[in-house]
């Protein structure tokens, strides 16, 4: 990150530093980034979201980054620890959330499918959250902001909004060029 943005410092949540570390620096087999985690080998600037969190819609825990109400940084468990969630007010007074990978897909947020589980090669069974009670929970949650006040849902992991052309709140905030990319490479029957 600091190689294209030096004066960028990432943020995460409370809980990320101890499920991540030490990162694949310290340990080959870890999938985290240790250039973050590593507690002696890290090259990247990042500090833990501190607060003070206070409650945001229909969440419990949201700090009010720019201290302006513009722009909030939302605990949003059951993913993995640490994850978070953003809700952007815009010029135009429209609120997005920007959902990260507290839900994956539409589908899911709308109730139509469920949460995948799996099978593990030792017989248990694994899902790509780590709590997948809070899981539910926070999807719940962003489910309401959306039908109680109005909020344009972003997803991390979602383009169904781009391929059919359903949000143009959201699609303002991205290049037409870049739109209409998205919609020519992304047929609109597909798997979200």
């Amino acid at each position: 990150m600091r190689d294209i943005f030096p004066n960028a410092i990432g943020y995460f949540g409370p809980g990320t530093q101890e499920f991540c570390s030490p990162g694949h620096l310290g340990d080959p087999s870890s999938q985290w980034d240790g250039r973050f985690f590593d507690p002696i080998n890290s090259t990247e600037r990042w500090e833990t979201l501190a607060g003070p969190w206070v409650p945001f819609g229909h969440f419990e825990k949201a700090m009010d980054f720019f201290g302006d109400g513009s722009f909030w940084i939302i605990q949003a468990p059951g993913h993995m620890p640490g994850n978070l969630c953003a809700c952007a007010r815009l010029e135009n007074g429209e609120w997005v959330l920007l959902g990260s990978d507290c839900c994956h897909s539409r589908s899911l947020l709308d109730g139509t499918h469920d949460f995948a589980e799996f099978l593990l090669p030792d017989g248990s069974r694994g899902c790509l959250h780590m709590d997948l009670p809070a899981a539910k929970a926070t999807v719940a949650r962003v489910k309401a902001m959306e039908s109680d006040f109005g909020f344009h849902i972003a997803l991390a992991h979602d383009a169904s909004w781009m391929i059919s052309d359903s949000n143009p709140v959201l699609a303002s905030l991205i290049e037409p060029e870049f739109l209409r990319n998205a919609q020519r490479m992304c047929p609109k029957n597909a798997i979200l």
